[in-house]
């Protein structure tokens, strides 16, 4: 089979030919119809997440249909429409693990780091990482929805938020022009926060309510003249722009935060004692975690906005992704 592989850290994608894996007990092997190019995978490009064996072939946003099944899977059907996520398997035994909390797993899996991921033809992965896709959506959709629209939907269902409640997304990228859609749909009078009006029309497409303009207004300023911010989604990864929200809370209010930077922030205890409010970090979620997320999306009409790529181009893809070129989100299609 073809596969974009990455043989040491700080390596280019390799286009190679290897023998196609044979699923183990407990597994399945997928026919990768697409894969999602997520910036996560500098992870593996980069040598950044300890414990990565190379080569590695990297994807965890992969759709495709099941192929074959190991021992224990048989109650998988072959030609199966599913897809595998972030979260690429558990252990079942530690005490998240025994409560139920899967995605907290202390031996997780990743898929595309743990294991070979979708920039191939064909992938195995452990049956509990198995997601079902709806037929209403198309492959290359469907694909980033198991990671950027599991991170947002999944994230925003698990606030406080009700219906009519403001909520607000800073950052309209690949996360947040998700969840701006996301937040429309589950009936919240919604924000958008980015710098600059390039993003504001698209923005009001998607369901924004309000556009605040993080270069031209003070974002916490701005979230108070509304009433005060129910749930804040924090989406894009500035640790600086994070904080610049905080102040936006409303009573009980709630600052989420999804996107992953190292750098720290601060904040005033009396800002947060004032209010009840509170700062709370989200992780992706489970296989069901994922399905819920692409019935939820097929239900909307909740789409990502992709630019895509054949296999052979993981490249240039990859360079588009990582230089926030793409709008919003980067598959590669695999055929064969």
């Amino acid at each position: 089979m073809k596969a974009m592989q990455v043989k040491s850290p700080g390596g280019a994608f390799e286009l190679v030919n290897i023998e196609k894996p044979e699923p183990g007990p407990g597994e399945v092997r997928l026919k990768v119809h697409a894969c999602g190019i997520c910036h996560s995978d500098a992870f593996v490009k980069e040598g950044q997440y300890p414990g990565i064996e190379y080569p590695r072939i990297p994807g965890h946003e992969v759709v495709g249909i099941i192929d074959e099944t190991g021992e224990g899977g048989e109650k998988w059907d072959k030609g199966q429409r599913v897809g595998v996520g972030w979260h690429g398997g558990h252990c079942f035994n530690c005490a998240p693990c025994r409560e139920g909390d899967f995605i907290l797993c202390e031996r997780a899996k990743i898929a595309g780091i743990s294991y070979d991921g979708g920039y191939a033809e064909y992938m195995v992965a452990p049956q509990e990482a198995i997601a079902f896709i709806p037929e209403e959506l198309k492959a290359v959709d469907a694909a980033p929805l198991l990671c950027a629209g599991i991170t947002t939907y999944n994230a925003l269902r698990n606030t406080d938020a009700k219906a009519g409640d403001l909520v607000a997304v800073q950052g309209i990228g690949g996360l947040g022009h998700l969840g701006l859609q996301y937040a429309q749909q589950m009936g919240f009078e919604t924000v958008a926060i980015s710098r600059g009006t390039d993003k504001k029309e698209l923005s009001e497409n998607l369901g924004a309510d309000h556009y605040i303009d993080a270069k031209a207004q003070d974002v916490a300023e701005a979230l108070q003249e509304l009433g005060g911010a129910k749930a804040i989604l924090a989406t894009a990864p500035s640790s600086a722009a994070i904080e610049s929200v905080i102040g936006g809370l409303g009573t009980n209010g709630q600052l989420l935060i999804v996107a992953a930077t190292p750098d720290t922030f601060s904040v005033s205890p009396f800002a947060l004692i004032g209010k009840r409010a509170s700062i709370k970090g989200w992780p992706s979620g489970t296989a069901k975690d994922s399905e819920a997320t692409l019935n939820f999306s097929a239900l909307g009409d909740i789409r990502p906005k992709t630019e895509t790529y054949p296999l052979e181009q993981a490249n240039e893809a990859y360079e588009r992704m990582i230089k926030n070129e793409a709008r919003f989100r980067v598959v590669l299609t695999v055929e064969g």
